[in-house]
């Protein structure tokens, strides 16, 4: 997921009722998550403007301190209390901080109990006083000799935020990487996993897509042949990347359109990835739009797979809500 613009987090959450829950999958509903960008102004737009047509939206963000684990909050949140009442506030919880993720930080967290259980509480109080309705936990840089250390920690917290009302408690983990993050025994420490679906090509990557449908299957297949598709939130992009002379900046669909007709082009489809793309001299942009989104959403529900996140909005092509409103 990405934390800040240049780097990554990012990627909501609504609990499924007894009956969805019940429901065979193709009847079941779409249930759909955003995230905000609380740095961009067109994020809080986007979710004053959408917000209702949502189940669930990470307005809050708070960061565990290198130092002492304990929940810094990272942005003013005047989005969460503003939110329409079916639609419900969550908070992210992440051990990125200032630049990268400290993955020592957790295993500080999980070597300390004393100290995690009083972390959890100071982080339960601070959510449920502030409203929130669940968490995403954003736990990334870890090895598999971290299982352990991760296990402990999102447990911990996990039990906390559900002894003061907050709940469900998602963790979000890097789509192809079943060692550091393995799905069963993560789902006994959490209540889902947001598979973040995404930077197939990345900001330091060559230029190319950001999920292509075939790429998007193979890893969600992979995701679901570990754990059921029931508690798995496949987590898709709205947004691309700009390349020029080997670096590179994140970019909305606008943003893409208008780069590219100042270069004198338009956004054509890449027919092998189903997403936009354009290039002249050393400059190359790839972006996800409303038909790229939707392909991905269809290919996800043959394997059960009902629940999907949207990273980030502000970014997303207007025609998402078009779609997402059928």
């Amino acid at each position: 997921m990405r934390i800040a613009p240049t780097r990554t987090l990012p990627l909501l959450l609504l609990s499924l009722t007894a009956a969805c829950s019940a429901a065979p999958a193709s009847e079941r509903p779409n249930t759909i998550w955003a995230f905000t960008a609380p740095w961009d102004a067109r994020s809080a737009q986007s979710v004053k403007a959408h917000g209702g047509m949502l189940d669930a939206v990470v307005t809050g963000w708070f960061a565990l301190d290198t130092a002492t684990g304990r929940p810094l909050s990272l942005y003013t949140d005047s989005l969460g209390l503003a939110l329409p009442g079916r639609t419900r506030p969550m908070a992210l919880v992440t051990s990125f901080f200032v630049n990268r993720f400290h993955p020592e930080t957790v295993r500080g967290l999980a070597a300390d109990p004393r100290r995690l259980a009083a972390v959890a509480g100071e982080l339960a109080h601070a959510l449920s006083t502030s409203g929130y309705r669940g968490a995403v936990l954003d736990l990334e840089a870890l090895s598999a000799a971290d299982l352990g250390a991760l296990l402990s920690v999102s447990r911990t917290i996990r039990d906390s935020l559900r002894a003061h009302g907050v709940s469900p408690v998602a963790l979000a983990v890097p789509a192809g990487d079943t060692l550091a993050y393995p799905g069963a025994p993560l789902l006994s420490a959490v209540d889902m996993l947001l598979v973040m679906v995404y930077d197939q090509h990345w900001a330091n990557s060559p230029p190319g897509p950001i999920a292509s449908p075939d790429w998007a299957r193979k890893l969600l297949a992979l995701r679901v042949s570990e754990v059921g598709a029931s508690r798995i939130i496949a987590a898709f992009p709205v947004y691309g990347y700009a390349w020029r002379g080997g670096a590179s900046d994140v970019v909305g669909y606008a943003d893409a359109q208008r780069m590219a007709g100042e270069r004198g082009l338009l956004l054509t489809r890449d027919a092998s990835s189903s997403t936009l793309r354009a290039a002249k001299d050393d400059w190359e942009t790839w972006v996800s739009d409303a038909v790229l989104l939707d392909a991905l959403m269809t290919d996800a529900k043959p394997l059960g797979v009902r629940s999907f996140a949207l990273w980030r909005l502000g970014l997303e092509d207007p025609a998402v809500w078009t779609r997402l409103a059928r």
